[in-house]
């Protein structure tokens, strides 16, 4: 073989191998993805049949933003779920690296995620651009629909290894309200007094909203218990 082919045919095993699986597992992320924004919808939707708070002003609703993101709200809470269009893999050192599915074959090893964030849902309403959101968890899936889960608390005891079989609905559901509940657990943190103690005029003109804002406790993923102290 010439040294001109051997590229070439190193282009075309790729294209076949690593492209392909890139491509199914992105329509693999697409339609979890579809079926997770219809499981949020049913959620919000039995929710606002069935829970009667005590004030009109928590209320509970879903927004599709586009393919790639929608949004649901509960009270003081809001959720983001976004699909990041970037198939990945990991360096070997990442656990998930380590199981022996992952090892069986190269094309196993790159996954498309799906991210749940929380924000407080006055940092949209009032446009509060330097309030912080959290990342509650992400939904790794790959060309097969195997999958795991990184966050916290019980959300990374869904999946926190790799899944035996392909996600299904009723894990899809399983996923968004365990969301919702740990978002509605998770209360807001004051800053401590020093730190409000003093502001400018500039921040009294025009950060009035931001001032003595609370921030939500942070979330590890569940791999870094791991690795952190």
């Amino acid at each position: 073989m010439s040294q001109t082919s051997q590229p070439l045919a190193q282009i075309k095993q790729l294209l076949e191998s690593k492209s392909t699986a890139k491509q199914i597992t992105y329509k693999r992320l697409l339609e979890a993805f579809r079926q997770m924004a219809l499981e949020s919808e049913r959620v919000v939707a039995e929710l606002a049949l069935q829970a009667k708070p005590g004030d009109e002003d928590v209320t509970v609703f879903f927004e599709r933003v586009n393919e790639h993101e929608f949004h649901v709200k509960l009270a003081g809470d809001l959720l983001i779920f976004v699909l990041h269009t970037n198939v990945v893999t990991f360096d070997e050192t990442h656990p998930v690296m380590q199981h022996p599915y992952i090892r069986q074959a190269d094309v196993n090893r790159y996954f498309g995620q799906i991210m749940i964030y929380n924000f407080m849902s006055d940092s949209v309403k009032f446009n509060r651009i330097n309030d912080p959101g959290y990342l509650l968890a992400r939904l790794l899936i790959n060309h097969e629909g195997r999958y795991v889960i990184e966050g916290e608390g019980r959300l990374s005891e869904v999946a926190h290894q790799m899944s035996s079989q392909p996600i299904t609905v009723d894990e899809l559901h399983v996923i968004v309200t365990l969301a919702l509940v740990m978002a509605i657990e998770n209360d807001l943190m004051a800053p401590p007094f020093p730190q409000v103690k003093f502001i400018t005029l500039h921040q009294k003109i025009e950060k009035t909203q931001e001032l003595g804002g609370g921030q939500k406790i942070g979330f590890r993923m569940s791999y870094q218990h791991h690795t952190q102290g």
